[in-house]
């Protein structure tokens, strides 16, 4: 059975993510967080020792569903062939795109980040983001076998910008003039072509 607190923590979370992801950290207040999830602010300051606190457990939310499937299937994924395990990592990267729920406001939330970092997603990137890093690392490494750590972590760093620029700019370029479509059909599409230039990139010499 779920505990009246327990309750109160996931409303305050789903309520503080919406405002979040629309209006970014800056510009979201504790009174409109408490409006919104229908609490006193008292109960902010409980679960999550004030609005700093509440952001960063957001952001964790919100990083962990963008990548734990990928890191929970790791081994499965080495198991493949290289190319294989190339793809599925595009596709899983590109799976927000077809997003409308919770994923959708994930992105939103990283997007502000992009323009108006904050310290508090700066320190949980380097917390949380050393498990993923690894994952990429140890992909782009089947393709090049003999590079050293700091060309791997750079070939791992672009695989992953060549999805996020897509996933980032979503809503623009769904828009005129460029109108890209997004439906399972191009996304699938779309993952195929990155997949194919990201090998034809991989392959190249360091």
């Amino acid at each position: 059975m779920t505990r009246p607190s327990e309750i109160t923590r996931e409303r305050i979370l789903n309520a503080a993510e919406r405002l979040f992801a629309d209006r970014g950290y800056e510009a979201t207040s504790v009174r409109a967080i408490v409006a919104k999830a229908r609490v006193n602010q008292a109960a902010i300051n409980y679960h999550f020792a004030g609005k700093e606190g509440l952001y960063r457990e957001v952001l964790r939310t919100a990083f962990r569903a963008l990548t734990e499937h990928q890191l929970g299937h790791a081994e499965e994924a080495m198991a493949m062939s290289a190319e294989k395990a190339l793809n599925q990592f595009v596709r899983h990267q590109l799976r927000p795109l077809l997003a409308r729920d919770d994923l959708s406001r994930h992105i939103r939330i990283f997007n502000w980040e992009a323009v108006r970092p904050t310290a508090v997603f700066r320190k949980l990137v380097s917390e949380e983001a050393v498990p993923f890093m690894g994952l990429a690392i140890d992909l782009v490494r089947r393709f090049m076998p003999k590079a050293d750590q700091r060309t791997l972590t750079t070939a791992a760093i672009w695989l992953i910008g060549q999805c996020s620029v897509f996933v980032r700019n979503r809503e623009q370029l769904a828009a005129p003039p460029i109108s890209f479509v997004l439906d399972e059909a191009a996304v699938e599409k779309l993952a195929s072509l990155v997949t194919r230039w990201a090998v034809s990139g991989l392959a190249q010499p360091a």
